[in-house]
């Protein structure tokens, strides 16, 4: 064999390597993420109700399923994967599924494998994640103060986050740090928030909130632009925009004043679909081809119905070729209805 031919991880010959599926609009899709459970330990005020109705445990992927599906997926192009929930860390035994994966990027199959996390578990399998050639992860965090954590959580305990931050960069993690901007709530905190984060090494990422699941409360008391927040922002500090990417769909900025960097979301006042290169399978074996859409793909009947892939792989190539353009969000002010019915939580984000 030709040793120019060999990738960077010493692999599969690059010839050889599956093509990347492409969508209806020409994108590559090389990004799933993958929701493990519906379940958290948080109660976040702006994604679920409190009361929350779970799906029944046996209406769940077994790991061995959702490795099976990740891996059909990984055989298609996809190049980097990320475990969501609800709160991945809660799923029994979800380290067995990590392991598993870790293995397709020791063998050149996948090139990340990234979490996302509310931190609350972080301490007790931090070491282990990066034992699994986990190299970054993200963590949700609102604010700093323990009482408004509290609040916004119902269930939080922020020294617990805290703990858990800790453990992740002792085991040489990569933390960026998610935060949703919420008028009247944490908008004043932002400045800090970043200045603590840009501290000890972390990006931080700000996110509008998106009206996806009845809550109990109006969304549209909390919802803040981020062209509004950069403004404000712009007082207090100096941004370069960057070219840098994470895969997401994140714009960054670089700022002057902390050396660190600002990522922004936003979904609603600038919508990122045009270079859109990922789809979402849920627990349950679910494949949404979009976050705001409602269509979606069964891939839970074709997993089972064969142990061959080729039915699997037949059904998934069905569902990229009804990828939509973008998504439906917008915050209704008139009727207070989510314009996705879904909590965030069954789509992992």
């Amino acid at each position: 064999m030709n040793t120019a031919t060999i990738d960077r991880f010493g692999a599969l010959p690059l010839e050889q390597k599956t093509a990347p599926m492409i969508d209806p609009f020409g994108r590559a899709i090389t990004y799933l993420r993958v929701s493990v459970t519906d379940r958290c330990d948080f109660r976040c005020t702006y994604c679920m109700a409190e009361h929350m109705t779970f799906l029944p445990k046996k209406d769940l992927l077994t790991l061995e399923e959702l490795q099976r599906l990740c891996s059909a997926f990984i055989e298609k192009g996809v190049r980097k994967l990320r475990l969501t929930g609800g709160e991945p860390l809660v799923r029994k035994n979800i380290m067995f599924l990590v392991r598993e994966l870790g293995k397709e990027i020791e063998a050149g199959r996948l090139d990340e494998l990234t979490l996302t996390t509310n931190g609350s578990q972080l301490a007790k399998y931090a070491a282990e994640l990066a034992d699994c050639g986990v190299k970054r992860i993200n963590v949700s965090l609102d604010t700093l103060d323990p009482a408004k954590f509290h609040q916004i959580t119902r269930w939080g305990d922020l020294s617990k986050v805290m703990e858990g931050i800790d453990a992740a960069q002792a085991a040489g993690l990569k933390i960026k740090i998610n935060a949703v901007a919420l008028k009247g709530f944490n908008d004043a905190e932002i400045p800090d928030l970043m200045r603590w984060a840009h501290g000890r090494g972390m990006d931080l990422t700000l996110i509008e909130t998106m009206p996806m699941g009845e809550i109990e409360e109006d969304r549209t008391d909390h919802y803040m632009p981020l062209s509004d927040m950069r403004r404000q922002l712009e007082e207090q500090f100096t941004f370069s925009d960057i070219p840098y990417r994470t895969g997401g769909p994140a714009r960054y900025l670089e700022v002057a004043e902390t050396g660190g960097r600002l990522g922004l979301i936003t979904p609603m006042t600038h919508n990122f679909c045009e270079s859109c290169n990922r789809v979402r399978l849920t627990c349950t074996g679910t494949l949404y081809m979009c976050l705001g859409q409602n269509d979606a793909a069964d891939l839970r009947t074709a997993l089972r119905a064969s142990e061959d892939d080729a039915y699997l792989s037949q059904v998934i190539d069905e569902a990229i070729g009804r990828k939509p353009k973008g998504h439906d969000f917008i915050i209704d002010r008139e009727h207070n209805r989510p314009a996705v019915a879904r909590h965030m939580s069954v789509t992992g984000g």
